[in-house]
């Protein structure tokens, strides 16, 4: 099965304009089957929350937990935690109300661009795997040494070994704060896939502090997503299920390539949340 769906739920003005309604998690979980829960990157969240959202969501919908960000070696300014053993309790306890009601498909652990290919990090990501226990969890890179043409197949190996899901990345290639795209599935059950954009100008400019801004401003090509159709077919035969996640937020983009994607496979889904009807 392919789920599609978005980084987050409030940026994607298209979804609601349509029928005038508020940017809702009820209201974008009557378009797509999944979504990229990024609040939790920047805070752990309450339990409260995670029960509001699990309440507000059909019975199949599901969540990617992004990791938050002390856990991945993000975290700047104070640290709200004594230790690593606390962080890690209250951010598996945070998902509770998720994996209750069946809807945590992953946590997705994405590492900084200065998390390398070394001896230290690999014994940091045994560590992080083992904090999370039966979770699945996904494993993303933002360096290119993991998949350089030396290292590419121990790093694949490795991750089957530890039962890292792969976080197959479309994005710039611009150096080593990149990474290729790798069409190798690391778990038989499931298999991420996280559309950045291709704005390799943008990847690299800090941006005055409005990075994110500038870094997802990109429109995928109908080609470019043809390119993707074809790989989904070598993917399909490789993995059980495969979560898309449409990331290029920046521009109200996001939406419109997921939708042009789900037509280009002929995917309807069901079970999802009615649609609000504009009436006037």
């Amino acid at each position: 099965m392919i789920y599609i769906g978005l980084a987050g739920w409030g940026d994607h003005l298209s979804l609601y304009e349509a029928t005038g309604s508020k940017p809702t998690l009820e209201t974008y979980s009557s378009y797509f089957p999944i979504v990229e829960l990024d609040a939790s990157y920047y805070a752990v969240q309450p339990i409260r929350n995670m029960k509001k959202w699990a309440n507000e969501t059909p019975d199949s919908f599901q969540f990617i937990v992004k990791a938050f960000q002390g856990m991945t070696g993000h975290q700047q300014g104070s640290d709200p935690f004594e230790n690593k053993k606390d962080m890690f309790s209250a951010f598996l306890e945070s998902l509770q109300p998720l994996i209750e009601k069946k809807k945590l498909a992953m946590v997705l652990c994405q590492f900084p661009p200065w998390f390398d290919c070394k001896k230290e990090h690999v014994q940091y990501l045994r560590y992080v795997k083992e904090q999370l226990e039966e979770v699945p969890a996904a494993l993303e890179f933002r360096n290119r040494t993991w998949f350089s043409p030396s290292m590419i197949e121990k790093t694949l190996a490795f991750m089957k070994e530890e039962r890292w899901i792969h976080s197959i990345c479309d994005e710039p290639q611009a150096g080593t704060g990149s990474i290729p795209i790798v069409l190798k599935p690391t778990d038989e059950k499931k298999t991420l896939i996280r559309f950045h954009g291709r704005n390799h100008y943008g990847w690299k400019d800090p941006g005055n502090g409005r990075w994110r801004e500038v870094r997802y401003l990109y429109r995928y090509k109908e080609e470019e997503l043809q390119e993707w159709y074809d790989y989904l077919q070598e993917l399909k035969q490789q993995t059980d299920d495969i979560y898309i996640i449409f990331n290029n937020n920046s521009g109200g983009d996001a939406a419109d390539n997921a939708m042009q994607l789900l037509s280009m496979l002929g995917i309807e889904y069901k079970g999802l949340s009615p649609k609000q009807l504009n009436l006037f």
